[in-house]
């Protein structure tokens, strides 16, 4: 009987799944992309993949380029006056976290791994307040154009990663990299140049 309820309903339903994909996957990614557009505080372009759900906290002070793509579950925070840009092409894996206090600028064509932190602010320690009551000291972010970052990797406030850069899995950047450079390790090391140069 089983076999029989399969073999009438479980075909036809198969086949019309697989018949409807594309058609489901495009309104997953306009019911997500019509979400974002209302969280945040700036257009966002028509060209933006968004693939699942976008979590916007905070003011939303949030500007996205053309041509991004957003994997499912990443955090946007914008708090005080922090903002957070997004230039054209950049791609956010799963779960990416981002939190500005001051600011966290991503150039073009930049790839953030899964699950990486990128917090431009940290906690303040006060004899007279617990630690959520003594407040942030925030300082800018700026990571370049064509960095690849990624996955696991924390980038710590007041970073600036040059154009081209990567940065290896689970690294925490705790120091400026310059443009075309290979770090990893934690904290963040040298230890090669895009020209494929060991680092002593």
């Amino acid at each position: 009987m089983k076999r029989l309820f399969k073999i009438v309903f479980g075909l036809p339903l198969m086949v019309f799944l697989r018949l409807t994909r594309s058609v489901r996957e495009n309104l997953r990614r306009l019911r997500a992309h019509a979400a974002l557009a209302a969280d945040i505080s700036n257009p966002l372009p028509a060209s933006a993949v968004i693939e699942g759900k976008v979590h916007v906290y905070g003011t939303r002070n949030i500007r996205i380029g053309e041509d991004v793509l957003f994997y499912p579950e990443v955090h946007l925070e914008t708090r005080e006056q922090g903002s957070i840009q997004i230039a054209d092409g950049v791609v956010f894996s799963r779960g990416v976290h981002i939190v500005a206090f001051s600011g966290v600028t991503i150039g073009r064509g930049s790839m953030i791994g899964e699950y990486s932190s990128i917090r431009d602010a940290n906690h303040n320690r006060s004899e007279d307040a617990a630690i959520r009551d003594a407040g942030h000291t925030a300082r800018p972010i700026v990571i370049g154009s064509e960095v690849w970052i990624g996955r696991g990797v924390t980038v710590l406030s007041g970073i600036t990663i040059g154009d081209k850069a990567t940065i290896g899995a689970n690294a925490v950047v705790t120091k400026d990299v310059p443009p075309g450079a290979v770090v990893a390790g934690v904290p963040a090391a040298p230890i090669a140049s895009r020209r494929g140069l060991p680092k002593n």
